[in-house]
């Protein structure tokens, strides 16, 4: 007999996309990277991935792999593509506004790309979808890269400028804004592992650039609170889940605890009483033996390795109760080209997220990444964490069985389990 665990009313589901990923024809530090290691990181999936990542997915040798150039085409087919989601019972859509579009050179705005984003949002308003807008989703413009990116010292005050424009022509229309992507992951692989780009491998940098990104967030927060004091304004936080390998090792204890502070509670505890919202972004479980992470082969994986655990979003969740504040979980999801874990993943993650909802935590929307199969950054397009898939030659869309296990748990706001 089935048991129906249902969610709260006015629960929003649905999916996120960055623009990067899916939009297409973008001209910004990373399709500048792309170019000019495409051929290196096609050399370096030889090493890089297992033999069984390789076999499944051959594309991974090929240079044109790791650049994005058309991506989705998701920039031209938006409203056909917000037509699959709404046939899909989402209720609501998470999407970023690519900022090299807007500010193609610095104060110059594009009141055309203006234009064009005006036009997605009043689609997902026409289909009856929320939408989320993103400010910054990694990408800066070519000429803020010039000047240090995210490092540079007046990187709160450019992106300030971008966002202001932004919500003064679109903000009308926007309820829900993120600010900042997952700023520690930029932090984490571009300047400490220094395999994103810019590749720099600095530890000083990437502590001064919590502080960078806690300004500029701060900032935006002001700046759209002074043109709507009834918005809601949060940044989309990755929140890992850490487990000590020996739960009596005080070593592995304290390795639990520097991880967690690092990865999860630093930008939480700069930007302090400038969040309407709090979220959840999660990808990762975390299990430390001192001085290492474990990586254990015997747990299910993606088709990228990631272990799945989604025990691990309640313990985030729970820890996250304390701040007050209602929860959005912003992305979560699962490479899986055959599409054979996705509709298990996605149950098993609603069921622990329901047990804290039970137990008191104000969650009060699930986006599940991604709505399209996309361009995943320095992996290229084999990753495929689609609802929908997409055929990158031809721009053929295909829904997957799994989204339409997900639709039913949409449409009833309910979620039935064994």
């Amino acid at each position: 007999m089935l048991k129906k665990l249902q969610f709260p009313k006015g629960f929003l589901w649905g999916s996120a996309t960055s623009a990067h990923q899916v939009e297409g024809g973008t001209r910004n530090n990373w399709s500048q990277w792309e170019q000019m290691n495409a051929t290196r990181l096609s050399q370096e999936a030889k090493t890089k991935w297992k033999f069984w990542q390789q076999e499944k997915f051959p594309e991974m040798f090929e240079p044109k792999n790791y650049i994005s150039g058309l991506a989705c085409d998701h920039y031209n087919r938006f409203e056909a593509d917000f037509d699959i989601a709404k046939e899909l019972g989402h209720n609501a859509h998470r999407f970023s506004i690519e900022w090299s579009r807007i500010e193609p050179e610095e104060g110059k705005f594009d009141e055309k790309e203006i234009e064009h984003y005006r036009k997605v949002i009043v689609a997902l308003r026409e289909r009856g979808l929320e939408p989320f807008v993103t400010l910054w989703h990694w990408t800066n413009p070519i000429w803020l890269e010039e000047k240090g990116g995210c490092e540079c010292e007046e990187f709160a005050g450019h992106f300030s400028k971008y966002v202001g424009h932004v919500v003064k022509k679109l903000g009308k229309d926007v309820r829900f804004w993120i600010t900042l992507n997952e700023p520690t992951s930029v932090i984490a692989s571009a300047y400490m592992s220094g395999v994103w780009p810019p590749q720099k491998q600095s530890y000083f940098v990437s502590w001064k650039l919590y502080s960078n990104f806690a300004k500029a967030h701060i900032a935006a927060y002001e700046i759209i609170h002074e043109f709507d004091d009834d918005a809601q304004v949060g940044f989309a936080n990755i929140l890992h889940s850490f487990e000590a390998y020996d739960k009596k090792s005080l070593l592995d204890k304290l390795m639990i605890k520097i991880g967690r502070y690092i990865a999860n509670n630093r930008m939480l505890n700069l930007t302090k009483g400038y969040n309407d919202f709090l979220t959840v972004q999660y990808y990762f479980h975390n299990r430390f033996k001192f001085p290492r992470k474990l990586h254990l082969s015997d747990k299910v994986e993606s088709d990228l390795g990631w272990e799945i655990f989604p025990e691990g979003i309640y313990h985030i969740l729970k820890r996250l109760k304390k701040y007050n504040l209602p929860i959005y979980v912003t992305e979560n999801g699962l490479a899986d080209a055959s599409d054979e874990k996705r509709t298990a993943f996605i149950q098993d993650h609603l069921l622990w997220i329901h047990r804290s909802i039970n137990e008191g935590t104000d969650v009060r929307g699930y986006f599940y990444w991604s709505l399209l199969d996309n361009f995943e950054w320095d992996k290229g397009f084999w990753p495929r964490f689609g609802l929908v898939a997409v055929d990158f030659k031809t721009q053929e869309r295909k829904i997957r069985p799994s989204s339409l296990e997900y639709a039913k748990i949409c449409k009833g706001n309910v979620l039935e389990i064994d």
